[in-house]
């Protein structure tokens, strides 16, 4: 009975996945907004990428189309481990993601690099949480509070992975089954991430998930961005927008207040029509604009959810927030069905992480940018403005980002 319940949590996932994009929103599908003659791509190859502790080996596969684009994802906490976009003028494509070599790093403990995080991403308040009348505690693996599924989250399994190829362009489905109490959570939950990148060089990030019992998910992507390469220092000179009027202030251990405040007047404006005097919204001044704790446990800089402008729950594609790198001439336009962003520059990092080709990661080497539900939702849950992160035997959880990039 198990194995057949598991059958039909698939059959609804990928049901919903199909669904998750609805008529009228911009590029409703991948490869949907280009004009170019398609070609049929070939489905990627895996290769080893090396194995965990108990013996099983990952995977690495390979997504690339004509003009250098090319992005790489593992089995293996369905991480994207690289993107290269080119830039102007022919010049030679750079990865824009921090990451690792080898699995080695995934697999030790890390700052979530292009990771898939998940039951439920970002923070939950002390690791517990009210259900149906039922109290439920997690791992407290951010003290005081749970962060991004746990000691043992979606970036820390491994999934199974299912090449396609076609018209749209080359793309992977990774596929896991979160038993009920995996790191607290009720529920036997199916889960499917899709990475696809299309002709025109834009990466697809599809999530979706259903369960056997009452549960919460909230799933989110969590690559750290630098549009002038992985290794190229910080973000100091990139700048952000955000289609965000309001933002969650937050309290000392970062959980939401539960105010929606103005971001007008406050280092948290990012709109891109702001008042013109204000000029281009650099990353270093936003960061400077926000020091860290004279205590030293809050290292400055940005860490909050941003409630994207004009969303509602119809499944539509949103811009969210354009990140540009005036020196390359790389830009990255991010659109999603999600009622928020969490926007967090780097703050953690501090040259202890070496990543890919021995670069030490420094403090704003980089920016995520995690579309979701707002964060701790779950205490919220019926109030007005805060969207559900509830999910229902039945129902279909779906969550699409879009990666447009320029140059």
């Amino acid at each position: 009975m198990a194995f057949v319940r598991i059958v039909l949590l698939f059959a609804l996932v990928t049901a919903g996945v199909a669904a998750a994009a609805e008529p009228g929103a911009p590029s409703q599908s991948p490869g949907g907004s280009s004009s170019m003659s398609r070609e049929s791509f070939a489905p990627p190859q895996a290769r080893p990428f090396g194995r965990l502790a108990d013996g099983r080996e990952a995977h690495l596969y390979t997504l690339e189309v004509p003009g250098g684009w090319k992005a790489t994802v593992t089995d293996f906490g369905a991480i994207l481990t690289t993107l290269l976009v080119p830039g102007r003028d022919g010049a030679a494509a750079v990865d824009v993601v921090l990451g690792f070599d080898a699995l080695d790093g995934y697999a030790a403990k890390h700052p979530y690099f292009g990771a898939t995080c998940g039951r439920v991403a970002n923070r939950i308040a002390a690791g517990r949480f009210t259900l149906d009348g039922k109290s439920y505690t997690l791992a407290v693996n951010n003290e005081p509070n749970h962060l991004h599924g746990g000691a043992v989250g979606f970036d820390k399994k491994l999934w199974k992975a299912t090449p396609r190829g076609g018209e749209k362009g080359p793309s992977v489905d990774f596929e896991m089954v979160s038993p009920a109490g995996d790191e607290g959570y009720p529920g036997t939950l199916a889960v499917r991430a899709t990475y696809t990148l299309t002709p025109d060089g834009e990466l697809w990030v599809e999530m979706a998930a259903t369960t056997d019992a009452p549960t919460i998910v909230n799933l989110a992507h969590h690559s750290y961005w630098n549009l002038a390469g992985h290794s190229s220092g910080t973000i100091s000179g990139q700048e952000l927008s955000v289609a965000a009027d309001r933002y969650l202030p937050v309290d000392a251990g970062s959980i939401p207040t539960g105010e929606f405040a103005p971001v007008a007047g406050t280092p948290f404006d990012f709109r891109p029509d702001r008042p013109a005097a204000a000029g281009a919204r650099r990353l270093a001044d936003a960061i400077a604009a926000l020091p860290p704790s004279a205590a030293g446990g809050n290292p400055g800089g940005v860490d909050h959810n941003f409630l994207v402008r004009g969303w509602k729950p119809d499944g539509a594609l949103r811009t969210a927030a354009v990140l540009r790198d005036p020196a390359s001439g790389r830009s990255m336009e991010l659109l999603t069905d999600q009622p928020g962003i969490q926007v967090y520059t780097g703050n953690y990092l501090d040259g202890s992480v070496k990543g890919k080709g021995g670069t030490a990661y420094p403090r704003h080497g980089a920016i995520c940018l995690e579309t979701q539900k707002y964060p701790d939702a779950i205490h919220h849950e019926g109030q007005p403005d805060w969207p559900s992160v509830r999910l229902d035997p039945g129902r279909t959880y779906r969550h699409t980002m879009v990666h447009r990039f320029g140059r």
